[in-house]
C-alpha cells in the first residue's frame, strides 16, 4: 500500500495541491486533458492514507458506470479499498430502496428502462399517433422537464422561454402528454430512471431522521465532471452535504455541452457563490495535445470575456512541439470527403492505426459522404453514437420503398417527385421540422436521399427509380466497411471524454457550427464549447474542415465557422464584408412586426397578438385534416402542419397555383389535396 507521502511523488503542481486541500470545500477547474481523475483519486487515497478521512465514509459521483469503474480501480491500486465511486442515479437508487419500505411500505417500484411503450401509450390516449423519432424525442422531454423540476402542468410556460420545441406538437400538446405518461406510470407501479433521483430527494426533504442517517454515512462528498450536473441531481447533493461543506467538485465549464438535457455551466460558475470561501484550484497542465493544438484550443475562447465557458482555464501543452494543425476550405462536400479519406490513408502508411483516427462532424446526416469516401479507398470504420448512414431505420425502409417503386416503374416519370412522394408515405415533407432531436435526424436522412436523386437527375435528365436504386446500391457497397479496429466517425456530443491521435472536424461551417437551431448569445456559446470539445480530442494532428456547397458546381457561398476567426484572420475580414452586405433574416411577428420567440414562428405572429387569418376556416381545415388522419392512418401534421392550416386560412387560395405557393404545400399535396381544400376554402368565402 503507498505511503501517504508517495501518493504526491509524480503529480504536478497544481495535482499536488488538489491533493492535499482535504478539506472542503473545493472548486477544481479542470482543463481538458490535464488529469482531473489523476488529481481527485489521489486526493481520496492521500486522505485515507493519513487518516482524515474513513474510507466508508466517502462518496465520489460521477455520469457514468464507466467512469465510475475506472475510479473504483484506480482508488483500489492506490490503496482507498472502500470509498464508494458511484453514479448519481446508483447511489441514489441504493438510498431509496433501502428507505422506501420505511417511508412509504411495501417494495420499490419496478425501474423501467425504456420509456417508449409508456410515452406511445400517452400519445395514443391523447388521440394522436408517433412515430420512433417522435417518441424519442418527447422521452428527452419528459427527461428535461424532470432534472429540472418542471412539472406537466407548467411545461406549455417554461418551453418557450427555454426555447424547446417537438416536432410539429404544441408546447400545450407536449404537457398533455407528459401529464398522460405520469398517469400511465402510477397506474402500472412504476417509476422512470429520473424517478430516482425524485424519489430521494423527497425522502431526504421529508424525513430529517434518514437525511441525517445518511449525512452520517457519508461526511466527504467529490463531484466529478461538475459541469454536467442539472437542477435535480444539484438539490439532491445539496441534501446529501445538509449544510455542509466537504465538497469538493471538478469540472470544466468550456466543455459543458449538456444543456439540452438540463446541465447548465452556471452551476460550476456558482459554487463558489454558493460555498463562501470556496478554494479554486485550477489544472492547466495539458498532456494530452501538442503546442499547436492546445493554442487552436485556448484561441476558440480568445475573444468571449465575460460568457459562459470563458472562465476556463488557458491550457499548456506538456507535450512536444508537433505538425501545425490543418485548416482547409473545399469546393463541395464531395472532395472534403475524399480529401479526409486520403488523409487518413497516409497517416495510416505512416504508423498511425485506424483506431487511432476519427472523424467528428455536428449532425448524424453528414457521416454519409464520409462512410462512402471511406469505403472507396478500403478504410475500415465504426460508429460510435449513430448507427451507420444506410443502416438507419428511416434509410433502409426508404430504400426498400423505391425498390419496390422500381420494380413497378412506368416510363416518364419525374425522378425526384416520385421520391418525395414515396417518402410522403413516410411523413416527410420538403420543409425541415422545427428544433433539433431526433424528428430533424429522421429527415435529414430521408432529405439526403431526395439530394442524391436531385443530383442524379442533374446529371443524367432520363435517369428514373432503377438508376437511383443503382446508386444507391452502389454507395451502399461502396460504404460497407465497418470494423471494430477502424477509424471512428461520431457527433461532437459522442466524442466528450475521447481522444485520438489523429481528429478530422468536418464540415465546420456557418449554419453546421453554430448549428442553425443556434439563435442566442447562450446557443452561440454552447455551440462554441462544442467545437472546443472537438478540437481538445486530438493529440497529434488535427485537421479543420468545410465545404463551399453541398455538391459539386454547386453555389459556394458557405463560410468556414466563426470559431475559427481567431485563427483565419481573412475569414473574418471576409465575413465583416459579407455581413455588411447583407441582412440577416429574422423571423418577425406579422402583426406588431417584432422578433419571434422560437415557441411562436410556426403562427408566424405573437401568442398574444390577434390571429390575422380566418379562424373559423382554420378550424373547419383542422376538421377535416382529422378525418384524413383518420382514414390513412398517419399523424395530423403529417397531412398538414397547424402552421400550413392557418396560411392556407389566411391567403385563401383560388386555385391550384395560389395554393402551391402556401410553405409546406409541393407537389405532391397540391395532387392528393388540392381539390378538397379549395372546395372547403371556396365555401368560407
Amino acid at each position: 500500500m503507498p505511503s501517504a507521502d508517495d501518493l504526491l511523488t509524480g503529480l504536478d503542481p497544481e495535482q499536488r495541491e488538489v491533493a492535499v486541500a482535504l478539506r472542503g470545500p473545493v472548486s477544481v477547474v479542470a482543463g481538458a486533458g490535464t488529469g482531473k481523475t489523476r488529481a481527485i483519486t489521489h486526493r481520496m487515497a492521500y486522505g485515507v492514507a493519513t487518516g482524515v478521512y474513513k474510507p466508508t465514509e466517502v462518496l465520489a459521483v460521477t455520469f457514468t458506470t464507466k467512469a465510475a469503474n475506472e475510479m473504483r480501480v484506480r482508488l483500489r491500486d492506490l490503496g482507498a479499498q472502500g470509498v464508494q465511486a458511484r453514479t448519481f442515479h446508483s447511489a441514489a437508487l441504493r438510498q431509496a430502496r433501502y428507505f422506501w419500505p420505511h417511508v412509504y411500505g411495501g417494495d420499490f417500484p419496478e425501474v423501467t428502462q425504456s420509456k417508449f411503450g409508456m410515452v406511445a401509450e400517452a400519445v395514443r390516449r391523447l388521440g394522436r399517433r408517433a412515430d420512433t423519432p417522435l417518441l424519442r424525442d418527447l422521452s428527452s422531454e419528459i427527461e428535461w422537464a424532470k432534472v429540472s423540476n418542471i412539472a406537466p402542468t407548467a411545461y406549455a410556460a417554461a418551453a418557450g422561454p427555454a426555447r424547446r420545441e417537438v416536432a410539429e406538437l404544441d408546447p400545450s400538446e407536449v404537457g398533455n402528454v407528459l401529464a398522460a405518461y405520469e398517469e400511465i406510470k402510477r397506474e402500472r407501479g412504476r417509476i422512470d430512471m429520473e424517478d430516482i433521483l425524485l424519489v430521494t430527494a423527497a425522502i431526504l426533504a421529508d424525513d430529517e431522521r434518514i437525511a441525517a442517517q445518511v449525512r452520517q454515512q457519508y461526511r466527504w462528498f467529490v463531484v466529478d465532471e461538475f459541469q454536467d450536473v442539472n437542477p435535480l441531481q444539484a438539490k439532491l447533493l445539496d441534501l446529501w452535504l445538509g449544510g455542509r461543506n466537504d465538497i469538493c467538485v471538478v469540472g470544466d465549464p468550456r466543455q459543458t455541452i449538456y444543456s439540452f438535457a438540463g446541465a447548465s455551466p452556471q452551476i460550476l460558475a456558482s459554487f463558489a457563490r454558493k460555498h463562501e470561501g470556496a478554494e479554486r484550484i485550477e489544472l492547466v497542465r495539458n498532456y494530452r495535445s501538442t503546442p499547436q493544438i492546445v493554442a487552436a484550443a485556448n484561441a476558440v475562447f480568445a475573444r468571449t470575456a465575460g460568457v459562459a465557458g470563458a472562465d476556463g482555464v488557458r491550457l499548456l501543452s506538456q507535450q512536444e512541439p508537433g505538425n501545425p494543425v490543418s485548416y482547409m476550405g473545399y469546393s463541395d462536400e464531395l472532395a472534403e470527403a475524399n480529401a479526409v479519406a486520403s488523409e487518413i490513408s497516409l497517416l495510416h502508411r505512416r504508423g498511425v492505426p485506424y483506431r487511432e483516427m476519427a472523424i467528428l462532424f455536428r449532425i448524424n446526416a453528414q457521416s454519409e459522404a464520409f462512410e462512402e469516401a471511406l469505403g472507396e479507398h478500403g478504410i475500415p470504420y465504426t460508429m460510435r453514437g449513430a448507427t451507420g448512414f444506410f443502416n438507419r431505420a428511416e434509410v433502409r425502409q426508404a430504400v426498400t420503398l423505391l425498390r419496390g417503386s422500381a420494380r413497378g416503374e412506368a416510363a416518364g416519370g419525374n425522378l425526384v417527385d416520385d421520391v418525395r412522394a414515396i417518402f410522403a408515405s413516410m411523413g416527410h415533407t420538403d420543409a425541415p421540422p422545427s428544433g433539433a432531436g431526433a424528428v430533424r435526424d429522421r429527415w435529414e436522412s430521408l432529405h439526403a436521399i431526395v439530394s442524391m436523386a436531385t443530383d442524379l437527375a442533374e446529371a443524367n435528365a432520363a435517369a428514373d427509380m432503377t438508376a437511383l436504386v443503382a446508386d444507391l446500391d452502389r454507395r451502399i457497397e461502396q460504404a460497407h466497411a465497418p470494423a471494430a479496429d477502424g477509424v471512428t466517425l461520431a457527433t461532437l456530443h459522442s466524442a466528450k471524454g475521447l481522444e485520438w491521435d489523429a481528429v478530422f472536424c468536418i464540415g465546420m461551417h456557418e449554419g453546421m457550427m453554430p448549428s442553425i437551431h443556434a439563435d442566442t448569445p447562450a446557443m452561440i456559446e454552447e455551440e462554441r464549447r462544442l467545437f472546443y470539445v472537438g478540437v481538445t480530442r486530438a493529440r497529434h494532428d488535427l485537421m479543420i474542415s468545410w465545404a463551399a456547397t453541398r455538391k459539386p458546381g454547386g453555389r459556394g457561398n458557405r463560410q468556414p465557422t466563426r470559431f475559427l476567426d481567431p485563427l483565419l484572420p481573412a475569414a473574418h475580414e471576409a465575413r465583416k464584408v459579407s455581413d455588411a452586405g447583407r441582412q440577416r433574416k429574422v423571423a418577425k411577428c406579422r402583426v406588431c412586426n417584432t422578433v419571434l420567440a422560437v415557441a411562436d414562428r410556426k403562427l408566424g405572429r405573437c401568442a398574444d397578438c390577434p390571429a390575422t387569418y380566418d379562424e373559423e376556416l382554420y378550424e373547419v381545415l383542422r376538421a377535416w385534416r382529422k378525418e384524413q388522419a383518420t382514414e390513412q392512418g398517419k399523424p395530423a401534421y403529417v397531412i398538414f402542419t397547424d402552421a400550413t392550416l392557418q396560411s392556407i386560412a389566411e391567403a385563401k387560395p383560388a386555385d391550384e397555383m395560389a395554393l402551391a405557393k402556401v410553405p409546406g404545400i409541393g407537389p405532391a399535396k397540391i395532387e392528393q389535396y388540392a381539390e378538397s381544400v379549395l372546395e372547403l376554402v371556396g365555401k368560407s368565402r
